[in-house]
């Protein structure tokens, strides 16, 4: 374990503790939430690190390389954008599996959008959010938010 590590799950067990010192049963009950929680996304971040381990034993780092990596051009970016958007994982999955890639040789740009699009795209969400907003409204917001979040990406690529 890193600082980082240590340092979080220390802050963690102090808030903990001061839940449990100011109100007993609401802390019990958000730990039971939590646990409920985890529970339920916890086939899903199996299912994620079965993906990343296959990933990772039978595609080639050259394969990621050459479909998302610097060599696969704005294509590549492209193709990830799209994914980013289509895909429904959350965030807590997603920044391993977008480790995992970089790793693999992906390139910063395309792990970049591909986050960005995740968190700001939902298709799977598009019918309840045109019932809300409206549909020019949130086919607007999503197709600004499509190209931002590319603009994001080629940044990072850029200036990191």
């Amino acid at each position: 374990m890193n600082g980082t590590t240590l340092f979080i799950n220390a802050l963690a067990l102090a808030c903990l503790a001061l839940g449990f010192m100011k109100d007993r049963a609401k802390t019990r009950q958000a730990l039971k939430v939590s646990v409920k929680f985890f529970v339920r996304i916890l086939p899903t971040m199996l299912a994620i690190i079965l993906i990343i381990g296959l990933m990772s034993g039978f595609v080639p780092p050259k394969t990621i390389s050459r479909v998302v990596g610097q060599e696969a051009g704005f294509i590549g970016v492209l193709t990830v954008a799209v994914l980013g958007a289509i895909l429904q994982i959350p965030s807590l999955i997603a920044f391993p599996l977008a480790a995992s890639l970089l790793k693999m040789g992906a390139s910063l740009t395309s792990v970049a959008v591909f986050i960005t699009t995740l968190t700001m795209i939902g298709f799977v969400m598009l019918p309840l959010e045109i019932r809300i907003l409206g549909k020019r409204f949130t086919l607007l917001r999503n197709a600004l938010s499509f190209a931002i979040a590319i603009l994001i990406g080629l940044l990072m690529g850029v200036l990191l």
